[in-house]
């Protein structure tokens, strides 16, 4: 077994074991996006953030 195939099982087995319970940045970040979400259609309506157009006849 080389190094770099040491260096990749201890990876994986401290990602089983020290970091299992913990969240993944990725995971965080998309929580936070969903809920940020759900906060502004809540607040503002589905129909926040678009531009209405004005005619002018």
């Amino acid at each position: 077994m080389s190094w770099l195939d040491r260096l990749i099982a201890r990876d994986h087995q401290l990602a089983a074991t020290r970091y299992a319970d913990r969240e993944s940045a990725t995971d965080r970040a998309a929580r936070i996006r969903r809920e940020k979400h759900a906060a502004r259609v809540q607040r503002d309506g589905d129909r926040s953030g678009r531009a209405f157009r004005r005619r002018f006849t």
